[in-house]
């Protein structure tokens, strides 16, 4: 036991430090074999594919866009697999940045796979590629769950031929049976809902170059350690012409006014959202308000308007039906559950009501706000909310002071503590012990610059100096991290 609290406190330290740096010298391992060891399709773009690109939008890109493209650029003209992150606010042009790196890997004929979360989503980005593709000789498709049989066989053929450029989908991408021709470029869009092994799966057949995209902006310290082993790119600033976003929180005794604001909103032809925690209620939790009946209830209250369901337990078709109506403008309120949670664009959508907002978490408040504000009107998120919770009221209140992601991030992170966004699940590497990576940031700067330094000084640690280092690490992380091959 060391003598004093001084002592005491030292040795803390060095065990806190010694933890971060084998977890960094595993990520720093895990980015040189997947560099050194993998072979990409290095990608050329020289100034008349460039000006070919950037033809299709309709606009010109905002500085962060151009910065982004820049460094995609520079890491797909290398033949070792890129591997970057792009974060961007919710709307801040991330699609048009992908579509750029799909298109410079379609230009150097090989094929492109963007994977989505959920099946809307990927609806909402074959949608968005069509837009700017109009009249282009790129072939695209769309695969999700529901294609069968026949016609999914046939479409098989056709990407295992090479006779498809861009294969939109979601997890479905994953499958077995689909395989490409010459795969060049992964694009996986809101990374947190995709683990590891779901990554590996995907480079199974080739090292694709891969680019993942996240509207979840990350606090910088789960930047370091679980998206340790990705380059980041960061889209600050949303493209001009945005309209503001006003978030207020509505109690109780508010909720009529509240009513009647939305409804001269609608009487203006805005549409609005209204989103709640569950499909269907509970028995026992009268609390807890749920879509199905609350639907019916919105009904009664907006009678002149056309009032529709939206959930994640209906069938595809009926799900894309409802969409396509309420991006046409034929449905006014859009009653639904989280499932509009990421990607869904309707720019005339300008409310959204979030029914115990209490039970949500920073990160999916920030998520569903994300979809309104995309037209040029202001808008306005509602937070129905009666809770004596403290968290919850922190929740709220940091919603209702700030629209910047990467600020909703760092908070989120306090209130939640790391253990819950920093899991084995993410990021494949074993949960720490002592060391906490909010309160000891500044010792995993230290401890991150230095195993970076190690590792490349000596990319297979056989230097008999590091013989210990090297053990450690085969008995913390087994064989992940491919040292066992390398003598």
């Amino acid at each position: 036991m060391p003598p004093d609290e001084e002592k005491l406190a030292q040795a803390k330290r060095r065990l806190k430090y010694d933890e971060l740096f084998l977890m960094q010298v595993g990520l720093a391992l895990r980015r040189v074999t997947r560099r050194h060891f993998s072979a990409a399709v290095p990608m050329n773009c020289n100034d008349e594919i460039d000006s070919r690109i950037r033809k299709r939008f309709p606009f010109l890109l905002t500085e962060d866009q151009n910065n982004a493209i820049a460094e995609i650029v520079a890491d797909m003209a290398k033949p070792e697999p890129m591997n970057r992150l792009l974060q961007g606010d919710v709307g801040s042009g991330k699609t048009v940045v992908a579509l750029y790196a799909a298109l410079l890997a379609v230009a150097n004929r090989t094929q492109v796979a963007i994977m989505a979360p959920t099946e809307i989503l990927a609806a909402q980005h074959f949608l968005s590629i069509e837009r700017y593709l109009k009249n282009s000789k790129v072939r695209r498709i769309l695969i999700t769950g529901g294609l069968t049989g026949k016609k999914r066989e046939k479409l098989l053929d056709q990407i295992k031929q090479g006779r498809m450029d861009i294969v939109v989908g979601t997890v479905a991408l994953l499958q077995k049976d689909i395989e490409f021709q010459k795969l060049g470029l992964v694009v996986i869009d809101e990374q947190h809902k995709f683990g590891v092994a779901q990554r590996a799966q995907l480079r199974k057949q080739t090292t694709p170059h891969c680019f993942v995209m996240t509207a979840t902006p990350i606090p910088r310290t789960l930047a370091m350690t679980a998206f340790g082993d990705l380059d980041v790119s960061i889209i600050r600033h949303s493209p001009p012409g945005r309209g503001a976003v006003i978030t207020r929180r509505v109690g109780r005794h508010n909720r009529q006014k509240a009513y009647r604001f939305i409804r001269e909103r609608l009487k203006a032809k805005k549409q609005a959202y209204f989103v709640y925690p569950r499909i269907t209620a509970l028995e026992d939790r009268t609390d807890i308000k749920a879509a199905t009946d609350e639907c019916k209830h919105l009904a009664e209250i907006y009678p002149e308007f056309t009032v529709e369901l939206l959930h994640g337990q209906m069938p595809s078709a009926k799900k894309h039906q409802i969409m396509t109506d309420f991006r046409k403008g034929k449905i006014d309120v859009l009653v639904s559950t989280v499932v509009i949670e990421v990607g869904v664009d309707v720019p005339n959508a300008t409310i959204m009501v979030i029914e115990g907002a209490d039970r949500f978490g920073l990160a999916q408040l920030h998520q569903l706000r994300g979809r309104i504000g995309r037209g040029e009107a202001k808008s306005y998120c509602l937070l129905f909310a009666e809770t004596d919770s403290q968290a919850a009221k922190s929740r709220i209140e940091m919603m209702t002071r700030s629209s910047d992601g990467f600020q909703i991030a760092e908070h989120d992170l306090r209130l939640r503590g790391p253990g819950e966004l920093f899991s084995t699940r993410q990021h494949g590497l074993p949960d720490l012990k002592i060391a906490n990576i909010v309160d000891d940031y500044q010792l995993l700067v230290m401890a991150r610059k230095n195993a970076f330094e190690l590792v490349r000084s000596d990319p297979t640690l056989t230097g008999p100096e590091h013989k210990n280092i090297r053990r450690a690490l085969l008995a913390k992380f087994g064989d992940s991290l491919g040292l066992a091959d390398i003598a």
